[in-house]
């Protein structure tokens, strides 16, 4: 979340005007992520967050409010987008498409627990299971194909060292065809600040705004990933078994997945190396933003490497069961 585009409090009051929420009391910028204009609202009657998208058109936006909408009315913990007096979830707000959702209560973490490691897997596994009634479909707009394109972009900026272990990576995944694995919508960016909690207690997964239909295994790998690695990158195998095994729990894991595993760790690794990357070197302008450091998925990618041995044993031990 970051602030890209500008809101005085007079547009603020204006637009809040399309709904029954009452007089605006305070609204103010909020920092974290990167892709989308967002800000706190808070008026008489509720407190929300106002997303203002910069990346997606009108058009688009249908998906992600309705998957919102459908994930909240089916018990997976979610921010449900707020109707106006025309029951319409979008609405545009200084030229961009624009929608309030219900803030949900607690924090994202920095420094996820073993019991919160387990909370967040079996979420995510009622929310694939829940998600196959969906009827949206989208692509992942962040695959194999944008994987190349930005690879292409990013390559006369990156030295010797990252160039070689860019193009080796994307050679290992052009290998593999995962057409058999088990689909349906994913979050596709369940990092630990897209998620809730007070205490133990999971109470909102958020920012579904990069949602898609794709290969489940995929957004498991991408949450482990962020929930499970030590600063060097490395894998905190306790808090892994812990997000597996609850996950397997809910959504049993299949063979065909336990071999892909390892791929999939190190495509979830790739994508956000190269995203962080690109806003590294091609910045965005905005009043409040925020890049992330693309070091830090470069290590996950040569930590996952060079683990693949004992990546796949912690799998069998989880699933074991």
């Amino acid at each position: 979340m970051s602030v890209y585009t500008v809101v005085a409090q007079h547009e603020l009051e204006h637009f809040l005007t399309h709904y029954e929420l009452g007089k605006l009391i305070d609204y103010q910028g909020i920092s974290a992520g990167i892709e989308n204009t967002n800000y706190f609202v808070t008026t008489g009657q509720a407190r929300l967050v106002l997303t203002l998208f910069e990346q997606h058109s009108a058009d688009e936006m249908g998906y992600f409010l309705d998957l919102m909408a459908y994930l909240a009315e089916h018990q997976v913990p979610s921010a449900h987008p707020l109707a106006d007096r025309n029951g319409h979830y979008l609405r545009e707000l200084n030229g961009k498409p624009a929608a309030l959702v219900q803030r949900l209560s607690g924090a994202g973490l920095e420094q996820p627990n073993q019991a919160q490691c387990q909370a967040i897997g079996q979420a995510l596994a009622h929310m694939h299971l829940a998600g196959q009634g969906f009827p949206g479909q989208r692509d992942n707009d962040r695959g194999p194909r944008w994987w190349h394109q930005t690879r292409n972009l990013l390559l006369e900026r990156l030295d010797e060292t990252d160039r070689q272990l860019l193009d080796e990576e994307l050679h290992y995944q052009d290998s593999f065809r995962l057409a058999d694995l088990p689909r349906g919508v994913i979050h596709a960016d369940l990092f630990r600040d897209n998620a809730l909690f007070e205490s133990d207690r999971l109470t909102g997964i958020i920012d579904f705004y990069y949602a898609c239909n794709d290969v489940l295994l995929y957004d498991l790998a991408v949450t482990a990933n962020d929930w499970c690695s030590h600063d060097n990158g490395s894998l905190d195998e306790e808090k892994l078994l812990g997000l597996l095994r609850h996950y397997h729990q809910t959504r049993p894991l299949s063979e065909a997945e336990g071999e892909a595993w390892i791929v999939m760790l190190r495509a979830a690794a790739l994508r956000f190396w190269l995203s962080r990357l690109r806003d590294q070197l091609f910045p965005r302008e905005g009043e409040l933003t925020h890049i992330k450091d693309p070091t830090v998925f470069r290590n996950i990618l040569q930590q996952r490497k060079q683990q693949q041995a004992r990546i796949q044993a912690l799998w069998q031990q989880a699933t074991a069961d």
